[in-house]
């Protein structure tokens, strides 16, 4: 039997002014396809709005975007009245994403809203660096990221180029509940209020792009850096190519199989460069060609994989916390060395992130700072300290990385750029992308993370989910792996608990639920339900010295048969 709230939330779209076709498609679902559907209202998350494609309200359609799109539209004419607002709205390569946009265009400019519409699709950080560029209040990029292709998505930023954190999430959340019913959303476009933008912006934002070189003269002498890369059918194919040829690297092998922008994603399961089975195609052109750099992006490009040669010439992925290590380590070389560095310096990354990179910047005395997961954190520091310290870049252990500010999320074409560019700066050294990690290692310890995604589906996925933080929470276990823990931090709470001398004290930062176990032979473990994908993730990261170069895989061994411990330990 269908909860009774369920059957009225069914009822009440059923009786609204719904097309005939999504009340056919609503009466023809199972009790379980009507509880998927209706048993919530999609919400603003880390990532903003994201869901399955489809009819409900906890469905991605033209309802549930119209509405969230009327609620940030009430919410900006509240917020800035008597003012000219404009906005700027860019789409991926995912199926209904320009339908979506369109609808999300038609909307604001039925409330008066200036829009700027993006020709065609185009990467998120390009929607980011617009609504700075064209001085707008706000944004919306429709794309689920690297979600699988039934996913499609609503991200929501503010007049910084930031994606909307509080107040203004939960505030925007209040004015879509206000909304009665699809009756109260304006979906009648004003055709004059609607501009398309394209090509002067992508040259803006190239040219910010390239500012950010560092080592010119090392890809003048690298120009023949062998690099492939790959799209995955997504965005990225729009900018990166062109971006890297205008950087110098005259070497550049696209995946062609892969370039055609496709919703479907054919050529792969999972269009997502974390998992190695997208990274496949590029991989084996990499082969083919003897290349010495892999990237591949996520469709709306804001994160990237990378691969490179390992010591026995084999081609090896390498994870976000080591690509974000050796991308830190290069910016900070190269500042130092150029004499950049003077204290007011800052790089900021996530709490789930290496503490690799906190060992780098405190050997270039420069701070290091972490916020919860989601670039809107990182990109709310950056505002707060704006004046006071200058942003040289950060990221996150699922591929996100941001060099510079004149984008507030993260960003692939531009972390494509650097990457390229570190790449040729160390092969100017006469080292490979992995010599590199390696020497890193040994100066400032081995690092090794992994990451753990349990999936839980549905309502009573979101119900399992919660029950195992509260266990957690409730009966924390006092050792892992035969390590005692001696730290505890729940952001749920607020606290941070030293079990050793049992005091406590406030944790600065945003209530969220996350909870960190910190043990004494220096491994971390972090719980988190994802803000956007039906997921638990455990984080789990482990050190030790890495003595020597010839004791690579040896210390890499011992520090995976440890992580292996932990997760036994943990159940998981």
């Amino acid at each position: 039997m269908i909860n009774q709230s369920i059957q009225d939330k069914v009822d009440f779209w059923l009786n609204s002014n719904i097309d005939q076709e999504s009340k056919e498609a609503i009466n023809s679902m199972s009790e379980t396809e009507l509880a998927d559907s209706f048993y919530k209202d999609l919400e603003f998350g880390t990532g903003g709005l994201r869901g399955i494609m489809g009819v409900g309200s906890n469905r991605m359609n033209k309802y549930t975007l119209g509405m969230a799109t009327q609620g940030l539209s009430n919410y900006l004419l509240k917020s800035f009245p008597d003012e000219d607002i404009k906005v700027a709205i860019a789409h991926d390569s995912r199926n209904n994403s320009r339908f979506f946009a369109e609808t999300t265009a038609a909307v604001f400019s039925a409330n008066g809203i200036h829009v700027y519409l993006f020709e065609d699709l185009r990467p998120t950080p390009e929607l980011s660096f617009a609504i700075r560029a064209l001085g707008c209040k706000s944004g919306v990029v429709l794309t689920a990221s690297h979600n699988p292709k039934e996913y499609n998505g609503y991200k929501a930023y503010w007049n910084d180029g930031a994606q909307v954190t509080a107040p203004h999430d939960k505030n925007i959340i209040e004015e879509v509940k206000r909304i009665s019913g699809v009756e109260a959303v304006k979906f009648e476009k004003d055709e004059s209020k609607i501009e398309e933008i394209g090509r002067d912006i992508d040259e803006k934002y190239i040219d910010a792009v390239l500012n950010l070189s560092l080592a010119n003269d090392a890809i003048t002498r690298q120009s023949d850096l062998k690099i492939v890369f790959s799209p995955i059918h997504g965005t990225a194919i729009t900018l990166v190519p062109e971006v890297l040829k205008k950087k110098g690297f005259k070497n550049v092998t696209v995946v062609e199989e892969q370039a055609e922008p496709d919703g479907n994603f054919p050529t792969v399961v999972y269009p997502n460069p974390e998992e190695q089975e997208a990274m496949t195609m590029a991989l084996n052109k990499a082969k083919a060609i003897n290349a010495d750099l892999v990237m591949a992006t996520d469709p709306d490009a804001d994160r990237v994989g990378i691969a490179s040669k390992n010591k026995d010439g084999e081609f090896e992925l390498l994870n976000g916390n080591q690509t974000a290590a050796l991308l830190i380590y290069f910016l900070l070389c190269k500042w130092k060395e150029n004499r950049k560095l003077d204290g007011r310096q800052m790089i900021i990354k996530t709490i789930v992130t290496t503490d690799l990179i906190d060992r780098i910047t405190e050997s270039f005395d420069v701070d290091c700072l972490s916020t919860l997961t989601g670039f809107k954190y990182i990109a709310s520091l950056i505002r707060e300290l704006e004046g006071k310290k200058e942003f040289i870049g950060g990221g996150e252990e699922s591929y996100g990385y941001m060099i510079s500010d004149f984008v507030r999320d993260k960003d692939a074409v531009a972390s494509c750029a650097m990457l390229a560019e570190m790449s040729a700066w160390a092969k100017d050294q006469g080292f490979s992308v992995f010599d590199l990690l390696s020497k890193i290692y040994q100066q400032y310890g081995f690092y090794l993370e992994d990451l753990v995604s349990i999936t839980k589906k549905g309502m009573q996925g979101a119900e399992e989910i919660q029950q195992m933080m509260a266990g957690f929470r409730t009966t924390p276990p006092a050792s892992i792996a035969g390590s005692k823990v001696i730290k505890v931090c729940d952001y749920l709470s607020s606290e941070e608990k030293d079990l050793i001398s049992g005091t406590t004290q406030k944790i600065d930062s945003p209530k969220s639920n996350v909870l960190q176990f910190f043990l004494e032979d220096g491994s971390k473990i972090s719980a988190r339900p994802s803000g956007t994908e039906p997921k638990i993730k455990f984080y789990i990261s482990v050190n030790e010295p890495l003595v020597s170069e010839d004791a690579y895989e040896q210390t890499r061994t011992s520090l995976k048969s440890k992580i292996h411990t932990i997760k036994t330990d943990l159940k998981l």
